[in-house]
C-alpha cells in the first residue's frame, strides 16, 4: 500500500532524515519507534505532504505522492492524526467530526460513518454538542482519531498518539488502534511508547538520529537486545 524509497529530508541546510525506505501493506499496523528527536514526526509529516523530501519516492498503491499538497494526499486516501491533536477548540465535537468528512466521497457516507465513530467512541456522542476545548486530553485524542476516520481513508497516520496521556487512557487508545485496524484500515504510527507499540504492531522500524537502524516483525524486535536495553529498560 504505502511505499517509501530512499527518502531524504532537510530543514534548510540541515538534513534530518537519511535514506529512509519502508513499506506498509494492506491491513497492517506498522510502527516507527524511537526516542524523542529521532525524526519520526518529520517522517510522518513528510508522508502527509507537510514537508517536501529532497530525495526519494513516496507512493500509495503505486501512485506517487511526493510533492503533492496535503489536500490531494487526503483525497488519495491518507488521513493523519497530528501530534498535539490540532482540534478546533471552540467548535463542538460534532462540528470537528463533520470537518473530517469534507471530501465528496466522505460526505456521501457521513451519517453512517458518524454512527460508526460514535460506536467506537461513545463518549463523543454523549458530548457531541460540547466544545472540543472542554474535553479531557484523552477525549480530545479520541476526537482527533474520530475526525480522521470520518474521511473514509485507506491509511491512517498516527503521530505520537500516546503523548501526554495517562496510562489507562494510553491502553484505551491502543485498543482503539486494534479495533480500527480490524475494520480494514492500514495504520502507520510513530511512537515513543515502545512497549505498547510493539504489542499491537505487526511490523516495526527503529529510527535513531534520522536513520532506520532496525526493522522486522514486532515480536522479534521486542526480543532484540538493543531494543530491550535502549527502549524497554531491560539490561
Amino acid at each position: 500500500m504505502l511505499t517509501i524509497e530512499h527518502l531524504d529530508v532537510h530543514y534548510g541546510d540541515l538534513q534530518v532524515l537519511w535514506d529512509i525506505s519502508l513499506e506498509v501493506h494492506t491491513g497492517e499496523i506498522v510502527a516507527m519507534v524511537g526516542s524523542n528527536g529521532a525524526g519520526k514526526s518529520t517522517l510522518i509529516r513528510t508522508i502527509a505532504g507537510l514537508h517536501r523530501p529532497t530525495r526519494g519516492l513516496i507512493g500509495l498503491e503505486g501512485l506517487p505522492m511526493q510533492g503533492l499538497t496535503p489536500h490531494r494526499i487526503v483525497d488519495l486516501g491518507v488521513s493523519m492524526v497530528p501530534e498535539g491533536r490540532r482540534l478546533f477548540p471552540k467548535m463542538t465535537v460534532l462540528q470537528n467530526l463533520e470537518i473530517g468528512a469534507f471530501l465528496p466521497r466522505a460526505r456521501k457516507e457521513k451519517d453512517a460513518t458518524l454512527e460508526s465513530v460514535y460506536e467506537i467512541f461513545p463518549i463523543l456522542k454523549a458530548r457531541s454538542r460540547q466544545a472540543a476545548g472542554l474535553l479531557s486530553g484523552g477525549e480530545q485524542q479520541m476526537l482527533a482519531i474520530g475526525r480522521a476516520l470520518m474521511a473514509k481513508s485507506k491509511l491512517l497516520l498516527l503521530d505520537e498518539m500516546s503523548l501526554g496521556l495517562s496510562p489507562i487512557v494510553v491502553q484505551q487508545m491502543f485498543d482503539v488502534v486494534l479495533r480500527v485496524n480490524r475494520e480494514g484500515i492500514a495504520i502507520f504510527m510513530v511512537e515513543q511508547n515502545v512497549p505498547m507499540t510493539l504489542k499491537v504492531a505487526h511490523r516495526a522500524y527503529v529510527m535513531e538520529s534520522g536513520r532506520i537502524v532496525m526493522q522486522g516483525p514486532a515480536r522479534e524486535l521486542v526480543e532484540s537486545k538493543h531494543v530491550k536495553e535502549a527502549y524497554l529498560g531491560v539490561c
